[in-house]
């Protein structure tokens, strides 16, 4: 059986091994019969928010730390000492803070986590240029064809881009590494904090036969409550049933599940996936009917959608305006623009117009706005012979940015944004 030292990235065989690496001593062996044959990896960070602020505030080390904010908001991420509460990410705030009084609770910093993600992302572009990312700390990775360009199997490639990850940017990731990348993704969770699992050909269906059907990615909640009124709890009651049986119950889902739980996956990894939004959204202290309180938060919102998209090429074509009422139903308004943009300003002002549809004494819990259809940013905002004074707003903030980009995001606002 092959085995690899996670620390040192020595290769040996069963026999050779012991309990711990021969060469450096370290307990952190990964055997498998299939190991040196899998390329296909998921990498994962390990609570990245809460991480984020450990590795920024050492005296957080051993505190159980939620990232978030309000009463009425949502846990963004909780470290695993939080975690050991029952506390998860999505859960609402104050049921968190029920479960763990003593909890530190951060208020979330995106421009710190984005910079963490590039720094990542970059680290994995180092070994592979089959880098399919799903979010700032998570990606699939080929890495089949690593092997003669950097001397080593997949497995240890995937093992040094974690060892470069905890040096160079201070956080913790989790390895999947398999054949597919379902099976990837599944993996990757089978042994967090700091974990690396395989799923291999020989086993996947016997695994997959144990798990429940919440393993499935893609098996959302109400998936999950139709196969339950079926009787159907586990996989092994899935790989039972006939594909074009799955198919005419569950339509494309059901072509999913019935690849899925043989342990199929024809999905290549894409590299350089477009992202398909950029969106900020807040949950309020207490219910909003005040339209210029509402406004004033829909400015904040597109200041920060703003300084995202700015971050990267890209500009967006559709503004969205998100709401969530008191008796928690969801409306979304949309609208899109003549000519892409990326700056606040414009953001603002599209919401704002559909924001004021909506002010007619509902309560409001949640505002969020975003940008959606992205595209170059190369033609973003051109000046425009119906809007005269749209290039002296640009300007302005253009040289707010100048600013901000020297001193710092909160050194000077606009006033809408100060009321």
């Amino acid at each position: 059986m092959a085995v690899l030292c996670r620390d040192c990235l020595a290769v040996s065989s069963d026999e050779e091994s012991g309990s711990r690496c021969q060469g450096c001593g370290s307990p952190r062996l990964l055997r498998h019969p299939e190991l040196f044959r899998l390329g296909i990896a998921h990498l994962d960070c390990d609570a990245f928010y809460a991480s984020v602020e450990k590795r920024d505030d050492p005296s957080l080390a051993d505190k159980p730390v939620i990232v978030g904010g309000g009463q009425r908001g949502v846990v963004s991420a909780a470290c695993y000492v939080a975690r050991t509460y029952g506390i998860r990410s999505a859960m609402p705030m104050f049921k968190a803070r029920k479960a763990c009084p003593k909890a530190v609770v951060i208020k979330p910093d995106m421009s710190k986590y984005v910079t963490a993600g590039r720094q990542i992302r970059a680290i994995m572009k180092d070994f592979t240029p089959l880098v399919e990312p799903l979010s700032l700390d998570e990606a699939f990775l080929d890495l089949t064809g690593t092997e003669r360009l950097h001397g080593q199997t997949p497995a240890a490639t995937a093992a040094a881009i974690v060892k470069r990850i905890e040096a160079e940017v201070g956080v913790s990731a989790s390895i999947g590494l398999s054949y597919n990348k379902s099976l990837a993704k599944v993996a990757s969770d089978l042994d967090k904090p700091r974990g690396f699992a395989v799923i291999g050909r020989a086993e996947a269906v016997a695994f997959l036969a144990e798990q429940p059907v919440s393993i499935i990615w893609g098996a959302g909640k109400a998936l999950q409550r139709r196969l339950a009124k079926e009787g159907i709890t586990t996989v092994a009651q899935l790989q039972a049933i006939d594909e074009t049986d799955l198919i005419a119950r569950y339509g494309a889902m059901g072509q999913r599940m019935a690849q899925f739980v043989r342990g199929d996956d024809p999905r290549s990894i894409k590299a350089n996936r477009p992202t398909k939004s950029i969106s900020s959204e807040t949950t309020f202290q207490h219910d909003i009917t005040n339209g210029e309180e509402l406004r004033k938060i829909l400015w904040r919102q597109a200041e920060r959608v703003a300084r995202r998209i700015k971050t990267t090429e890209l500009a967006g074509t559709t503004v969205v305006l998100k709401l969530r009422r008191a008796d928690f139903r969801i409306l979304t308004r949309s609208r899109r623009l003549p000519d892409p943009t990326r700056l606040a300003d414009n953001i603002f002002r599209q919401a704002d117009e559909l924001l004021a549809k909506e002010i007619n004494g509902t309560a409001y819990r949640l505002l969020g706005v975003g940008l959606s259809g992205l595209v170059d940013a190369a033609d973003a905002d051109p000046l425009s012979l119906a809007d005269p004074g749209g290039g002296r707003r640009a300007d302005a903030e253009r040289a707010l940015d100048h600013v901000r980009e020297r001193f710092g995001v909160d050194v000077i606002g606009k006033g809408r944004g100060l009321r």
